[in-house]
């Protein structure tokens, strides 16, 4: 079956209901409806943007410039990474922390697969690199704001707690252990839901992509069983990479608790 291809009224009604719904916000006085358009607004420019490089990408693969783009979302995404947090890093740790966290994992995971597991040549390919980064980085990401965000929250909620544990002599890992854990969970805890409920509640984004554009389903359903697997393992040593990180952060050499170091 050819792609049925969609023309600009089928993305103006698209966006004609995104309007209702921010008319609805305002209607009901949820004060997002301008958040909303702007990322509507954004996700129509970016998205645009990418597909205008990505053609050019494909015409022309040339290695510097599949790395500058790549740069480039590694940036963004450590960027929106400390956006989220409530209570992030002061200076350039706030930024920092996710960006290095998601190059260690992300980028890590994306070499692994195209090298062992998909095997394409050369391994920069563009049709392969870039859906297969972006998807890594865009759950990696959230997996990692939901982390630190707890990490932070919670470490300046229980102050009091860490440091009545550093007083009777612990160290700064067994005082904040348990908040470590539990940032961890929650950081995970999407991931393991999507894998859960994948092909039962939900047909995941990259599934649906391969079988509207022709390709028989089986095949697509092995595409998205190897991109949700690694998804969780990149999210998973994205998550441990950043908390501990930002859990050492919390305390200085001398192990003490300095909340200082995070916006209050």
């Amino acid at each position: 079956m050819d792609l049925i291809r969609l023309g600009p009224l089928d993305l103006a009604i698209a966006a004609f209901l995104v309007c209702a719904l921010a008319g609805l916000s305002a209607a009901l006085r949820l004060g997002i409806e301008r958040s909303l358009l702007v990322a509507a607004v954004r996700s129509a420019i970016q998205l645009g943007l990418l597909g205008l490089v990505l053609k050019t990408l494909f015409a022309q693969v040339h290695l510097a410039w599949i790395g500058l783009l790549t740069l480039v979302m590694l940036l963004v995404a450590g960027y929106e990474v400390m956006a989220r947090q409530k209570r992030r890093f002061r200076g350039i740790w706030g930024m920092g922390i996710g960006t290095l966290s998601m190059f260690l994992s992300s980028f890590s995971v994306t070499l692994l697969a195209l090298h062992v597991i998909i095997r394409v040549e050369p391994w920069y390919q563009p049709q392969y690199l870039i859906p297969l980064l972006g998807m890594l980085l865009g759950n990696t990401m959230s997996g990692i704001s939901i982390s630190l965000n707890n990490l932070t929250q919670t470490a300046w909620q229980q102050r009091g707690a860490i440091e009545a544990q550093l007083t009777l002599g612990y160290d700064w890992e067994r005082a904040i252990g348990g908040i470590r854990r539990d940032s961890l969970r929650a950081g995970l805890i999407p991931i393991i839901q999507a894998m859960a409920t994948a092909g039962v509640v939900s047909l995941p984004g990259m599934m649906t992509g391969q079988i509207l554009a022709g390709s028989p389903p089986f095949e697509a359903a092995k595409y998205q069983l190897m991109i949700l697997l690694l998804i969780a393992v990149g999210t998973g040593f994205g998550a441990v990479a950043a908390v501990w990180i930002g859990s050492r952060r919390l305390f200085d050499d001398r192990q003490r608790l300095r909340l200082e170091r995070i916006k209050s």
